[in-house]
């Protein structure tokens, strides 16, 4: 009875945000492809770690941008604005394993990052949507699939790679994937809530609370992005590892931040939010530190298994206290303003560490987000009381 019942609730959640949980993996697969095919994209490109970082910002610029028209754009779409997104998503991410031009895979990765930045803020914005309509928790369950779909994404990626496949497969493969899961985000009468005011009213202020929980979820995803990004050339460039060793970086960061943010589902329900997010800060520092501090690679993949474990609640959980403590007038345009700060952390964080690892190194780099996520601790509290 117990576990009928427990498979009810299941598929209850599911049921309830299957078209933004394909739109969540497709992401992930996308950027586990991704993590995993640097040291190969680089090498194709013949560029060091401060011109990969400046490639990196191309799609940071592309995010950014799209990010701030996402509310007038999704406002336009409605209930199409996260399969429109998804799709375009695959085309883009089609386009930069074909360049080996290192002007044309900016360009390629401009068109990445405004599908990327698009889809960000809308399909949390759903997500929100259907938490207010059905009253259930569904951050984590979504952020948890992102993290399953990328572990998966950077696993076959390193298969790949060790079987003697480069960028143009990898991308390639990766952008039909994504174009498969978009047709499965469509969904009859989804809504995105209210992205702009009201025409003609006056619109309801924000105030700090989407400024600080955009801050939380801004060196979240600053940590786990660059996480993603460096984490297979840390191990293969700094460590000595093999390419299998490398994409197992990405891999397994990816699997362990879906276990705690699977995990984090039912743990959000019995846990104060100001804990768990405290808690996350911390021990994803102490896997930062980690990774940085190992000198063989075993020791670098069980710092990025606790810094997976670490960050993996932190910006669900944050994303997830904007929605509950707006009002239904601004919880859309409230998480939407989070969103576009949440994300510049995921964009900027690559280049700035392949900045701060041309200079100083990677290990570097790593004990610098480490530190940076122990100064953010004061926000939760500020969050808590923000609105």
């Amino acid at each position: 009875m117990a576990a009928g019942g427990f498979a009810g609730r299941a598929a209850g959640l599911f049921g309830a945000t299957r078209g933004p949980l394909f739109a969540f993996m497709a992401m992930g697969v996308l950027w586990g492809s991704f993590a995993a095919i640097v040291p190969g994209t680089k090498a194709m490109l013949g560029v060091d770690d401060a011109a990969w970082g400046l490639l990196l910002l191309c799609s940071a610029s592309g995010g950014i941008v799209a990010m701030l028209a996402a509310p007038r754009i999704g406002a336009r779409l409605g209930g199409w604005g996260v399969p429109v997104a998804t799709g375009f998503l695959a085309l883009a991410f089609a386009l930069p394993g074909h360049m080996a031009a290192v002007w044309a895979f900016g360009a390629a990765m401009v068109f990445v990052g405004l599908g990327s930045g698009m889809l960000d803020v809308l399909m949390n914005a759903r997500v929100s949507a259907i938490e207010s309509e059905r009253r259930l928790h569904l951050m984590n369950l979504n952020h948890g699939f992102y993290s399953l779909a990328y572990a998966a994404g950077a696993g076959a990626t390193g298969l790949a790679r060790s079987a003697g496949a480069g960028p143009a497969e990898v991308f390639t493969v990766a952008a039909a994937l994504i174009g498969l899961m978009a047709l499965a985000t469509i969904e009859p009468g989804g809504r995105l809530g209210r992205l702009r005011p009201r025409p003609g009213a006056a619109a309801a202020r924000l105030g700090l609370l989407p400024v600080l929980g955009g801050l939380v979820i801004f060196v979240a995803f600053l940590a786990e992005n660059a996480a993603e990004v460096w984490s297979a050339l840390h191990i293969e460039r700094s460590l000595g590892g093999s390419p299998g060793q490398g994409s197992s970086g990405p891999a397994l960061l990816g699997l362990t931040m879906a276990a705690g943010r699977l995990a984090g589902q039912a743990v959000v329900q019995r846990v104060p939010e100001a804990r768990l997010l405290t808690g996350g800060l911390l021990l994803a520092a102490a896997g930062a530190a980690l990774a940085a501090l190992a000198t063989v690679p075993v020791v670098a993949q069980a710092g990025f298994v606790v810094l997976g474990l670490g960050v993996s609640v932190v910006a669900p959980v944050a994303f997830a206290l904007v929605g509950r403590l707006a009002t239904e007038e601004t919880r859309a345009r409230a998480i939407a303003r989070a969103s576009v700060l949440g994300y510049l952390g995921f964009f900027v964080g690559p280049p700035a560490l392949g900045a701060l690892a041309e200079v100083f190194g990677l290990r570097a780099s790593f004990l610098a987000i480490a530190g940076l996520l122990v100064l953010s601790l004061p926000l939760v509290a500020l969050l808590l009381r923000g609105r």
